[in-house]
């Protein structure tokens, strides 16, 4: 679409912010947020996602970063689980909690410097390591997207700051009436009548789609 790159991770950020904010609300109506997990994750990952925003790089770099991100964690997403429904032991021992927030810390920068907020690392690793219930993840990544978007974006936007006033164009507006739109249908759908492994997969195919379409470009 003739995009600067530099409003790519702007524009997706802010996407991630609008989506994951109604979600929020309605897992933590639903007394779904798992607090005690996720802070601990935002404290550590957010100044990684505002360094990882403010980083520079070149489009070329950019592009290839992006594309590989999306295979992989594409590639992740499309790998089989087994869903339980108790949170992990091993999630309060030291050595699960080092690892969880030094997986935090790395998808916070990555969420940082793409403008991928990191949940759709998060969402897979979780699942395959058996870490948190099925039903308490989705609460878990959008609380972690959010706040990483919210670093991310501050930090792309004191990187950009000279070119900020014509990165974000109006023509982008009706992208955030879109995921709005979209976020809202797909939080009410996804937490009552579709399954779940239905939608992973077809955002797997999505995501791996778009990397491939990148590295072709």
């Amino acid at each position: 679409m003739d995009v600067d790159y530099r409003a790519i991770p702007i524009i997706a950020l802010i996407c991630n912010l609008i989506v994951v904010a109604g979600s929020c609300v309605k897992h933590q109506k639903m007394n779904m947020i798992p607090w005690k997990y996720v802070l601990p994750c935002i404290v550590v990952s957010m100044p990684f996602a505002f360094l990882g925003g403010n980083t520079q790089v070149d489009k070329e770099v950019f592009v290839i970063v992006l594309a590989v991100v999306l295979i992989i964690s594409g590639m992740t997403m499309m790998m089989n689980h087994n869903p339980i429904k108790l949170f992990s032991d091993h999630i309060d021992s030291i050595i699960g909690k080092t690892t969880v927030y030094i997986t935090s810390s790395i998808l916070g920068y990555i969420a940082g410097l793409v403008g991928i907020g990191g949940g759709i690392f998060f969402a897979p690793i979780l699942h395959l390591t058996q870490t948190l219930p099925v039903r308490i993840i989705p609460a878990f990544t959008s609380l972690f997207i959010l706040a990483n978007s919210l670093a991310g974006l501050t930090g792309q936007m004191i990187k950009n700051h000279s070119a900020g006033n014509f990165l974000i164009k109006p023509e982008y507006l009706w992208l955030f009436i879109a995921v709005f739109l979209g976020g809202q249908l797909g939080s009410h759908l996804g937490l009552k009548f579709i399954n779940s492994d239905i939608i992973r997969r077809m955002t797997a195919v999505l995501v791996i789609y778009v990397g491939c379409r990148l590295l072709i470009i």
